[in-house]
């Protein structure tokens, strides 16, 4: 093979491989957890499926713990192409998902794959699908129960909760606390760790995932195990990118896409639930399982000033509920 040959040769070699670099998409997926965790760990395995099925055509580059959007920011970092993905709580932008968010009304859900069945069904079913039109939606999935967790005060019914600063981490929680005359204090889950620390707050809202995840096992010692929401987290793509993509590979973004992989991330926050209670027995934290029916009142009060918010804006807010404790009934068989 002569030299002129070899040098042509080498010359569309070049060209081939620019040419299917040029087709790769290299997606920025920004969420706020550590990258360290567990729920990293299960993004991580969804970006690597999608890599795939792709045949390399789709890579997918990961920025944990807010390094490249923060938290409260998350949504609108993926609308306005800051991100091209993203895992972020809805709920951290207020008024923006109000039918989403009666997910976190009491007793909606007792583990993540059960609230993640109800919550995806919804979405599936055109009942909350309208307030995600600005995005790509891949899949919705929430946690487990959240739980009450103080430094030092023992929480055994509703008016224990009087006087404390409590992190909250949606204004739909926050709005129960209240009632109670605790104080809640708003703020993304990474930045618990120090405030707890430094007693800017007496204690979180939080599953045990998130006090294994965020380390809030090694400042609160005392644990109230009582429904009192479950929070809704959204996996979505920014809409350009996505219509952007040939009809193959929309064709992969959607196979990873509902609720088989919602349930997959779920099952990752189930296992960190356990792992976080098992951390606090450990530890020989004092956790007290409590009675749902001293909290009924509250719970039922809070669901009512809800629902008749939703409903002065003319929303369908009873209708999205009933369908989602008639899901909540299904799922949970």
């Amino acid at each position: 093979m002569n030299k002129l040959t070899l040098i042509s040769l080498a010359g569309l070699l070049g060209l081939s491989s620019a040419a299917a670099q040029s087709a790769d998409y290299t997606l920025r997926f920004s969420h706020f957890w550590p990258a360290s965790s567990g729920v990293h760990q299960g993004f991580e395995a969804w970006g690597k499926s999608l890599e795939t099925a792709s045949d390399g055509q789709i890579k997918v580059d990961f920025y944990p713990a807010q390094t490249l959007t923060k938290a409260p920011q998350s949504y609108d970092g993926v609308k306005h192409r800051i991100a091209d993905i993203t895992a972020t709580v809805q709920g951290y932008t207020a008024n923006r998902f109000p039918l989403t968010q009666i997910m976190e009304l009491p007793g909606m859900a007792d583990t993540a794959v059960h609230g993640t069945c109800v919550l995806q069904s919804l979405y599936d079913e055109g009942l909350i699908s309208g307030e995600y039109q600005d995005t790509q939606v891949l899949y919705l999935f929430t946690h487990g129960p959240g739980y009450l967790h103080t430094r030092d005060k023992v929480i055994e019914k509703p008016e224990d909760l009087a006087g404390l600063k409590i992190r909250r981490p949606t204004t739909v929680v926050a709005q129960l606390l209240e009632s109670q005359g605790a104080q809640p204090v708003g703020m993304p889950a990474p930045e618990t760790y120090p405030s707890l620390q430094r007693g800017v707050i007496d204690g979180v809202a939080m599953p045990w995932e998130a006090m294994k995840v965020f380390r809030l096992n090694e400042q609160a010692g005392q644990h109230a195990e009582i429904n009192l929401y479950t929070l809704s987290f959204v996996v979505t793509m920014n809409k350009q990118v996505y219509n952007g993509m040939p009809e193959d590979l929309k064709a992969v973004i959607q196979s990873h896409s509902g609720m088989e992989w919602a349930q997959k991330q779920a099952r990752v926050f189930d296992g960190l639930d356990r792992a976080g209670y098992e951390e606090a027995t450990s530890a020989n934290h004092q956790i007290n399982t409590l009675q749902q029916s001293a909290w009924q009142a509250v719970f039922e009060q809070a669901t009512e000033r809800y629902l008749a918010e939703l409903e002065a804006r003319q929303l369908p807010a009873r209708d999205v509920y009933r369908r989602a404790r008639e899901l909540s009934a299904s799922c949970a068989s």
